[in-house]
C-alpha cells in the first residue's frame, strides 16, 4: 500500500531482502542530508530512489557503500550490519556501485576495464594477487568479463580502447564491470546521464535482461522518469533528505504528494501524471 511517510516500519522486510537502510541520518555540520531514512532493496527487484536535486539520493548511496558514516541508524547487507565497515569490506561482501561521473580507464580496452570488476574482488586485502595470479584465476576473470560483456551487448567492442567510445557505450561498460564482479547488490547512480532517448531505451532493456538472468538486487537513482517507470518494481521518493513517499510505479505516478515535489518540471509531470491531465 502506498504511503506518504518519513520512514518505514522495521521488521517488515522479506527474508530475501539484500540491502536494508534502517532509520539512517547523515549530517554535515548543521546540514541534515538524510533524516531517518528507511528503505530496502530485495533480491530480484529493481528498486528506484528518486527525488529533486539535493534530495539526498547520492548521500544515501555513499552511506550504503561506506563513503560517509551515518550520524545515526544502520545499514545491513544480506542480514549483516555493515554500518562501520570500510568500502572495500562491503564490496567483498557483495555490494557494487557506479557513479554519476563515469569512472573508467581510458588507456585500457573495454575488456580490461570490465575485467577489473572481478579482479578487484579476488585481490581482497592483498593487491599483489592481481599481479601474481594462477591460471585458474585468470580463466575465472576472463569468463566473468566475457559473460558481462555479452549481457550488455559489448562483445564486439571488447578490444576497443575506452577513450574512443561514446557516452552511452561508456555507461554500459560501467554496468558490465559491476556485473563482472561477484556482487549481488548493485547500486546505479544516474546511469542514463548523458544518454539520448534511444540509448536510454537500450539501457533499460539491458537492465531488464540483467534482472531476468542474474540473482541480484538493484537500487537505481535516476532522474529520467520514463526509465524509472519502465524498469522499477518499487520506488522510494526523497525530498530534503526525508522519505516523502513509497510505492509501485503506478502509485507514484498518481501521487499528488510526489507531483508537488516535482512541480515545475514539465518533463517529469508529463511522465508522472498523464492520466490526471486527461481526466481534467
Amino acid at each position: 500500500m502506498p504511503r506518504a511517510v518519513s520512514g518505514r516500519r522495521l521488521g517488515t522486510e522479506s527474508p530475501t531482502t539484500s540491502l536494508e537502510v534502517r532509520d539512517v541520518s547523515v549530517r554535515f555540520g548543521g546540514l541534515v542530508a538524510l533524516d531517518g531514512l528507511t528503505l530496502s532493496a530485495p533480491t530480484g527487484r529493481v528498486t528506484g530512489l528518486i527525488g529533486p536535486n539535493g534530495a539526498g539520493k547520492t548521500t544515501t548511496f555513499n552511506a550504503c557503500t561506506g563513503l560517509v558514516r551515518p550520524s545515526s541508524g544502520a545499514v545491513a547487507l544480506e542480514g549483516q550490519e555493515i554500518t562501520t565497515w570500510s568500502p572495500a569490506a562491503r564490496a567483498r561482501l557483495g555490494l557494487a556501485r557506479t557513479f554519476q561521473q563515469t569512472q573508467l580507464f581510458d588507456s585500457l580496452t573495454v575488456r580490461e576495464n570490465v575485467a577489473m570488476g572481478r579482479e578487484a574482488g579476488m585481490a581482497g586485502a592483498t593487491p599483489l594477487r592481481q599481479v601474481f595470479t594462477s591460471r585458474s584465476e585468470r580463466r575465472l576473470v576472463q569468463k566473468a568479463a566475457d559473460d558481462a560483456l555479452a549481457l550488455c551487448g559489448l562483445t564486439v567492442l571488447a578490444d576497443s580502447p575506452v577513450a574512443s567510445l561514446s557516452t552511452g557505450q561508456r555507461r554500459l561498460i560501467e554496468l558490465a564491470r559491476v556485473l563482472a564482479s561477484p556482487a549481488r547488490v548493485l547500486l546505479l547512480d544516474e546511469p542514463s546521464a548523458g544518454l539520448d532517448k534511444a540509448e536510454t531505451l537500450r539501457f533499460g532493456e539491458i537492465l531488464k535482461r540483467v534482472m531476468a538472468e542474474r540473482d541480484v538486487a538493484l537500487l537505481l537513482v535516476e532522474h529520467d522518469m520514463s526509465l524509472v517507470m519502465d524498469v522499477c518494481d518499487y520506488i522510494y521518493v526523497l525530498d530534503f533528505g526525508r522519505l516523502l513517499f513509497e510505492g509501485t510505479p503506478g502509485e507514484v505516478r498518481t501521487s499528488a504528494v510526489v507531483q508537488a515535489a516535482y512541480l515545475g518540471s514539465d518533463e517529469v509531470e508529463d511522465v508522472l501524471a498523464p492520466t490526471v491531465r486527461a481526466e481534467a
